[in-house]
């Protein structure tokens, strides 16, 4: 399908920032799919492919931490973009269907039952019941008389706690007796006691939605002088939104470009004489956020992967560690890339040759001259922290090898491995580890310049999937993971790190686990 836009589609696309060419490639890709990763094993603590690090191994990074780490600008990078919606999936099913008699209430609606029941332990709890009382309502009557329907959209409808729309940042996580914490204050709290500059400064960036930034501000102008005076800390805090240039246009099963306007209201039609629509690329478009950013260390972290105080400790420890790692192994990278501008003899190139390729898991071609090394080394670098696999659904650690034949180390996504395959299965099965989220990564050059980072991206890799908009079918699709093919062709290594560092919370019966309640 050749896309052909009218001139009110040209204007369109100059708005949003996207070219023709553009929207071309993103419809070639609806039609032709993408490419399968092959993987060649799963990266285990048995092939090296992750490193396990012993006590006295943790001690020293540590300390390098603290002392390569001076001087140094560093940030915390969180996504924290859309709505807490999804963390209520059983609430809204069980809203729009419980009418006050549940035959089998425990078997119907086991989630929601665990919910009620624990109702009053949740940090919002008192919010919701001063929102119910405001409208005369009194909660402790509404559980009594099992009227939990009322409850629920109290917490969940935007006129009134608004949970359901309000991001997951702003939702109230951890109760500290009398004060409640948002994720927000959370990752302050982080950041304060492993991301603080030589100047007391911590700088903290958060994506956001557009329909948000309002609430984000709101809260931070209310929080921000407490977290200050209390860590003695300055805080940097700054927000950017998905850019539009990285939206993706949805198509139909047919793979025709969708636009407003079909043939009944609020329906969509290729037909139509709307505008096109496009939807948001997915956090693989927050590389383009991530290369705004000025820093020579950057940990990122997921927005709900946050534990009270009492749970802390091991995190700030491990982050530590990575980014001693990190600044360790840079240290050894930039020496190398200086030796290699000076024409080094065959003794050294071999001797660099080997540290790519032992240390940094580079596959080096055979016959690889001093320009070519100082390529495969002169890449953004990045540490991954790896917890052992305990069923979690996403992306785990595996050696991969491109179409060009090159091996590397890769956080792989189910949905790209080829289950039907039974060879990728059965290594996709021997995977002992899971990507938390959890990274340390270094985006300046030996130079002190900064990597353009969209250079360093598989623009091969990606998800389709499909989606209903009124009694439409439309097919979506999402740009590389940010820590998936945005991070293709960084200078890779996988660190296994406890499994006491990830805890995220995916739904709301999450917050009910002792790594979230008071110590």
């Amino acid at each position: 399908m050749i896309f052909k836009p009218t001139e009110q589609d040209l204007q369109q696309l100059q708005q949003l920032g996207l070219t023709t060419e553009r929207v071309q490639q993103q419809i070639d890709h609806f039609k032709e799919g993408f490419p399968k990763s092959h993987l060649d094993a799963a990266a285990t603590p048995a092939n090296g492919g992750i490193i396990c690090l012993d006590n006295k191994e943790i001690l020293r990074y540590e300390k390098l931490y603290r002392t390569l780490g001076r001087g140094k600008k560093v940030l915390k990078f969180v996504p924290a973009s859309g709505a807490a919606t999804r963390m209520f999936k059983d609430l809204y099913s069980f809203a729009a269907t419980y009418f006050g008699v549940a035959h089998n209430f425990e078997k119907e609606f086991p989630e929601v039952k665990e919910f009620l029941e624990n109702i009053h332990s949740f940090a919002f709890f008192n919010d919701l019941k001063a929102c119910m009382l405001r409208a005369d309502l009194d909660i402790e009557d509404y559980l009594q008389r099992g009227d939990y329907s009322t409850v629920i959209n109290f917490l969940l409808k935007e006129q009134y706690l608004a949970y359901g729309s309000l991001p997951k940042a702003l939702l109230k996580f951890h109760r500290y007796g009398e004060v409640q914490r948002t994720p927000l204050e959370e990752h302050i709290v982080e950041g304060a006691l492993y991301a603080r500059n030589t100047d007391g400064t911590v700088n903290l960036h958060f994506t956001i939605s557009p329909e948000h930034r309002k609430a984000f501000r709101k809260k931070l102008s209310e929080v921000k002088h407490y977290y200050e005076s209390t860590f003695g800390i300055k805080l940097n805090i700054t927000f950017s939104e998905q850019k539009h240039y990285t939206d993706i246009i949805a198509v139909d099963e047919q793979n025709q470009p969708l636009r407003e306007g079909g043939d009944q209201p609020g329906t969509t039609s290729p037909k139509g004489e709307g505008r096109l629509i496009f939807r948001p690329g997915g956090h693989g478009a927050l590389i383009e956020n991530l290369a705004e950013q000025r820093a020579d260390l950057i940990f990122i972290k997921n927005i709900d992967n946050v534990v009270p105080d009492w749970m802390k400790h091991t995190t700030v420890i491990y982050k530590q560690v990575l980014a001693g790692m990190l600044l360790e192994l840079q240290g050894k990278v930039f020496d190398a890339l200086r030796t290699l501008d000076s024409r080094p003899d065959a003794k050294t190139l071999g001797r660099l040759k080997r540290f790519a390729q032992e240390t940094l898991h580079i596959m080096v071609p055979e016959g690889c001259d001093a320009k070519t090394l100082h390529a495969l080394l002169n890449r953004p670098m990045r540490i991954c922290g790896m917890v052992q696999n305990l069923g979690e659904p996403g992306g785990g650690p595996f050696y991969t090898i491109d179409t060009m034949g090159n091996r590397s180390l890769q956080i792989v996504e189910s949905a790209q491995i080829n289950h039907k395959d039974p060879q990728q299965e059965e290594i996709f099965q021997a995977s002992t580890h899971f990507n938390p989220v959890d990274l340390v990564c270094s985006t300046r050059n030996y130079r002190g310049r900064y990597f353009d980072l969209r250079q360093y991206v598989d623009p091969k890799t990606g998800f389709i999937s499909k989606k209903s908009k009124g009694a439409q079918t439309l097919k979506s699709q999402e740009l590389p993971g940010l820590w998936n093919g945005a991070m293709a062709h960084w200078i890779t290594l996988f660190v296994e790190v406890p499994v006491a560092t990830f805890n995220p919370v995916k739904t709301v019966n999450d917050l009910l686990r002792k790594e979230h309640r008071e110590g």
